[in-house]
């Protein structure tokens, strides 16, 4: 699988609650009235829904259906200071550098029994207190690897001052506030952001968690929270972490729908919040059938058939022989795999084939 999101957050805001409602009670992460509860990240993988899949295996009926998964880190609250070690921010940064991604909870909700670190409901302010924290880490790595060129760059040698020149630009931009995903990278720009795992080089989704009943106050809230994302071309997407983590709870479907209807719930929340992250690192899902299993696999948008090939199994990559493609409409359409063969829809396809969101597809190698 291998996509890594990271549940960030100031403290208290309802990071851990969130993760427990995502595990959909396979894995509880503390969740307690005091800052930093959570002091080792918590690790889940979940399901991304997909009606797709469902609809294939109605038509193959194969005796297992396998959804393509996330794996989502509840990391730590930050607070201001983080970045120079207040709190326990160096080892919390550190785990956010390892993520793919950055949900980025902000708390909507008013509760007296939950304390809120500045007492007040302010989404911008405790999204700017984060933010800030990230640049100035950020800015300390750039800075150290600025130091670092510069005295190589004593050597006189073309690339390592290109390379300084490079580092210069990505600081000057940190430091008036500009978040490294919203450079214009050109290839060496966007190879040296990634070597230095910049925190604000990664995709962020902003999450609001509002109150457990629809308040005018929160729509207040998300529409700033909205005007502050669109910003830097972020999302936001609105969840009562609360209500999905009850929900989550309900082990029995029958229940758990009888819950949905009462509360006019028409769908999880929690599904178009998965969607957005899936969305978010510009991932897409192709399908293979087998005689007994439909399974969904995840690859990044541009994949050749070679490399989705390989996120199956290392001998198919290296065996390569074709790909053979049926697309999702299409199996709708004819119904059938074996109809679709004989009215000739099914393409064959080699390597350097763009995979496609939908894709079906079977695999031939040595």
């Amino acid at each position: 699988m291998g996509f890594r999101c990271g549940i960030v957050g100031l403290p208290n805001v309802g990071k851990s609650t969130l993760f427990n409602a995502l595990a959909m009670g396979h894995k509880h992460a503390e969740v307690a009235n005091y800052p930093f509860c959570t002091i080792e990240p918590n690790v889940g993988i979940i399901q991304v829904p997909d009606e797709r899949l469902n609809k294939i295996a109605q038509i193959t009926k194969p005796e297992r259906i396998v959804p393509t998964t996330l794996q989502f880190v509840d990391i730590a609250g930050l607070i201001e200071g983080s970045s120079k070690g207040e709190g326990l921010g160096n080892q919390f940064l550190a785990h956010i550098r390892e993520v793919d991604a950055i949900i980025h909870l902000v708390r909507l909700f008013k509760d007296k029994n939950v304390a809120h670190i500045a007492e007040a409901i302010d989404p911008i302010r405790d999204v700017e207190i984060v933010n800030i924290e990230l640049l100035l880490a950020d800015l300390d790595t750039v800075e150290k690897r600025f130091q670092k060129v510069q005295k190589m760059a004593k050597s006189g040698e073309k690339k390592i001052k290109q390379e300084l020149d490079v580092v210069e630009k990505i600081m000057s931009a940190i430091a008036k506030g500009i978040p490294a995903r919203q450079l214009l990278l050109d290839e060496h720009l966007s190879e040296l952001v990634k070597e230095m795992s910049l925190l604000t080089a990664k995709p962020v989704l902003y999450v609001a968690n509002v109150s457990d009943s629809n308040l005018e106050e929160d729509k207040e809230h998300i529409k700033r929270l909205e005007d502050y994302a669109s910003k830097e071309e972020a999302k936001v997407v609105e969840i009562s972490c609360k209500i999905q983590s009850e929900i989550g709870e309900i082990e029995n479907e029958e229940e758990r729908q009888e819950f949905l209807k009462e509360m006019g719930i028409d769908e999880l929340s929690l599904n178009k919040f998965i969607r957005a992250g899936y969305e978010l690192l510009h991932l897409i899902t192709f399908f293979t059938i087998l005689s007994n299993e439909v399974k969904a696999w995840t690859v990044a948008k541009g994949t050749t058939a070679l490399k989705a090939a390989g996120k199956i199994h290392t001998d198919f990559e290296k065996g390569f022989i074709k790909a053979e493609v049926l697309s999702y409409k299409d199996l709708l359409t004819y119904k059938s795999e074996h109809i679709a063969r004989e009215k000739g829809i099914i393409r064959v396809e080699g390597k350097d084939y763009i995979v496609q969101d939908g894709d079906i597809i079977h695999f031939k190698f040595h």
